[in-house]
């Protein structure tokens, strides 16, 4: 469940080539040109593809397609990194491209947060009365098929150990010595290792803000995985309401909703975090310090909880300045710091209310 079912409810009436289907797989891996016999007569046709980066080769038909038959086409895929490395041709000024994200609160009535920690969100997991155990296919498929099957890495041991750190670490900066160290592998292959997680959409970089006024700035991303349900599966942690691992969690779900809400509604909105070589931090800035998000898994925001806001605002000029909680009811906690409920934000978000 997931791109294969949207296709299917939104185009059931469209030629659809599957192309993990090993009989269609087999037929156009070895002539693509069938496509262009199949559907040059065709004018003004709709074809969906799925995962087309199986068969790069296609791309070049489908260019002509587009060129010469007003064809129209849905070209989905789960790797960029195929196409890529094999120069495909990647319809450059012709093709819009969208990212499908896990569910969002938009999507889910009545959200149980401590156990979105433990399925995450994606729909076969969120849905399954057996999530801990579709997470361990779904991890061990992915290490057979995306990886070992695409030859993306001969070492599949040291890369799954990395996978575990890489959830251990995910909302940390990154550091490639730490992680190869734990990996027993060099820091030059666990950068690699990253690029594969971003080519198969299984990961994502935040950037820092780096334009400074005063105070010195980290200038180190941080990686994060596409899932929190995934990324807890991988670190063997089972975050439990108040517990630091919790926090952690909550505020990787709240970034994955921001990332949604980019995806979906707002493609040119910039997502940074703010941290200062002394440690002083704020979880997200939303474009140009249209607004600041600082997130805090409890039930009670604190007078310590305000120190990154506080020092963000003494450097930047930021519109609305807001902490993520778990407190019940809206309030303003000094002039321009509010503390909002994780849902009123998020519903804020999804409504357009936040102003980015």
């Amino acid at each position: 469940m997931g791109k294969s079912y949207w296709i299917r409810r939104q185009y059931p009436k469209s030629p659809l080539i599957d192309l993990l289907q090993s009989d269609v797989f087999a037929e156009y891996a070895s002539r693509p040109a069938l496509l262009r016999e199949r559907f040059a007569s065709r004018s003004g046709v709709f074809v969906v593809i799925d995962e087309v980066q199986k068969v790069p080769a296609l791309l070049d038909e489908v260019h002509w397609l587009i060129e010469n038959a007003s064809a129209a086409f849905l070209l989905t895929g789960s790797s960029a990194r195929k196409l890529r490395g094999g120069h495909a041709n990647l319809l450059a000024g012709r093709a819009w491209r969208r990212q499908m994200m896990p569910l969002t609160v938009m999507e889910v009535d009545h959200l149980d947060l401590e156990r979105v920690m433990l399925s995450g969100l994606l729909p076969p997991h969120f849905l399954s009365s057996h999530p801990l155990e579709d997470l361990r296919a779904y991890v061990g498929d992915y290490l057979k098929e995306e990886i070992a099957a695409e030859a993306l890495t001969q070492n599949i041991p040291a890369f799954s150990e990395f996978l575990r750190v890489a959830a251990i670490t995910s909302s940390e900066l990154l550091n490639y010595t730490n992680v190869a160290r734990e990996c027993g592998v060099s820091a030059k292959v666990v950068r690699s290792y990253f690029s594969i997680l971003e080519d198969t959409y299984l990961g994502f970089r935040l950037p820092p803000w780096r334009r400074a006024k005063a105070r010195r700035l980290i200038e180190t991303e941080k990686f994060y995985l596409f899932d929190v349900g995934v990324s807890n599966y991988l670190a063997r942690r089972q975050p439990r309401l108040g517990s630091a691992e919790f926090g952690k969690s909550f505020e990787h779900y709240i970034l994955m909703e921001l990332r949604a809400y980019q995806a979906y509604r707002a493609q040119d909105l910039e997502l940074y975090f703010w941290r200062t070589a002394a440690g002083q931090e704020v979880d997200f800035i939303l474009g140009d310090f249209e607004v600041a998000v600082e997130v805090k898994g409890a039930a009670r925001v604190h007078e310590g909880d305000l120190s990154g806001l506080r020092a963000l605002r003494q450097e930047q000029r930021v519109r609305r300045s807001i902490i993520v909680s778990l407190e019940r009811q809206p309030r303003a906690i000094e002039e321009g710091i509010e503390v909002l409920p994780w849902h009123t934000f998020l519903l804020e978000l999804w409504h357009g209310n936040l102003g980015v």
